[in-house]
């Protein structure tokens, strides 16, 4: 009887170390935050862990004591007013003192104020943007997972699915407000080391905070089933010391300045677009048209043998640009530059035999980016 107890005792008090430990258990994180949900999160297990012992004991006791082959006789008995109430009001209380302080980290998660930094969340279909409203910089972070991983041609890195081309920049040891929201379905923006699952709605801001005490890259994704490619949608947060983050704002204000934005459109070689185009097709169009541009009809046509794809110059541009409302055709006018827009299109023209229907069509085959620069100015 003595070794079962002990025996069960070391089973249970192995199974919550085990449970408790990194890994298995949620993270304890890199923000006050996250350190006040990793505690009271482990306070409710503990005392979940507490009530387990305690009815299991009695449970497993009773089933020894009084088993059978011992020649208990059950008793026949109905309810007692004082149990019933003692294990009405002990729960009720247990709530209540667990309930004190989730309020408090309810309103820690809420409170915005004194932050010295804001950015600006906005969830695509299936990408994120991130715009420092102060600071005048913005652009999107897209899967930079290649599509030969994703299609099991290429060995899977370290970060299979978790890594992107532009991650969002902070400082550390620096309160940051975030403003999340959604351009077309529900998202929502996850961080686990943060403690924060923010939702992000169309037509609605959240407010959310972090403030990181390590340097460091920090991953998640997009906590909301947002679509067909919910599972491509990661979240890179690289947190650096206030003098690099300075130095990262700078470059990027130099590369949105007006010089910069006419280097953009200067006229590319057939090779420079082609090599371009193939690059960012894979980042902003292969999830939902394919590699081979066989699309996933029908909610994803096929470029291959398109006449959107092989016809005017100026047609196709304005396809890209304003997108197909109430279809999961998205305007890229926003999303994209003209470089980078010029680049894709001229790809998917020559791709998948399309530079033969586009000859044939008598349309031209490459498009500048002073030609989108054109049709965007028209709009």
């Amino acid at each position: 009887m003595t070794q079962r107890i002990i025996l069960f005792l070391s089973l249970f008090l192995s199974a919550i170390y085990a449970f408790a430990t990194p890994g298995i258990n949620m993270p304890y994180g890199v923000t006050p935050i996250s350190h006040e949900v990793y505690q009271l999160h482990m306070a409710g297990f503990y005392v979940c862990c507490v009530i387990g012992f305690v009815v299991f004991s009695v449970l497993i006791y009773s089933l020894i004591k009084y088993r059978k082959s011992k020649g208990a006789v059950a008793s026949h008995f109905h309810e007692h007013i004082g149990v019933e109430i003692l294990w009405t009001i002990i729960p009720f209380l247990i709530l209540v003192v667990l309930a004190i302080p989730a309020t408090i980290v309810l309103a820690h998660i809420h409170n915005t104020q004194q932050s010295s930094l804001t950015i600006k969340i906005t969830g695509y279909q299936w990408k994120w943007k991130y715009e420092y409203l102060d600071q005048g910089v913005s652009y999107f972070s897209l899967l930079s997972t290649s599509q030969e991983e994703i299609n099991n041609e290429k060995p899977k890195q370290e970060w299979f699915l978790l890594d992107v081309d532009k991650p969002m920049m902070v400082p550390i040891n620096t309160k940051i407000k975030l403003l999340v929201t959604s351009d077309d379905v529900i998202h929502a923006w996850w961080v686990p080391e943060f403690g924060i699952k923010q939702d992000a709605i169309p037509g609605y801001i959240n407010e959310n905070w972090i403030y990181i005490t390590q340097p460091g890259t920090y991953r998640g994704q997009c906590g909301e089933l947002c679509g067909t490619n919910h599972g491509f949608m990661p979240i890179v947060v690289k947190a650096v010391p206030q003098e690099e983050f300075n130095q990262w704002v700078s470059t990027q204000q130099k590369l949105m300045s007006p010089l910069a934005q006419q280097e953009r459109i200067k006229n590319l070689s057939e090779p420079e677009l082609l090599q371009l185009g193939k690059v960012e097709y894979e980042k902003s169009c292969a999830m939902c048209h394919q590699n081979n541009g066989e699309g996933l009809p029908p909610t994803f046509p096929p470029l291959k043998k398109s006449r959107v794809i092989t016809g005017q110059a100026t047609a196709t541009i304005s396809f890209v640009l304003t997108g197909v409302p109430g279809t999961a055709m998205q305007a890229f006018g926003d999303q994209l530059d003209d470089k980078t827009l010029a680049a894709i299109i001229t790809y998917t023209r020559h791709a998948w035999g399309n530079d033969v229907l586009t000859v044939r069509h008598k349309n031209i085959l490459n498009i500048q980016p002073i030609d989108v620069k054109k049709v965007r100015e028209n709009k």
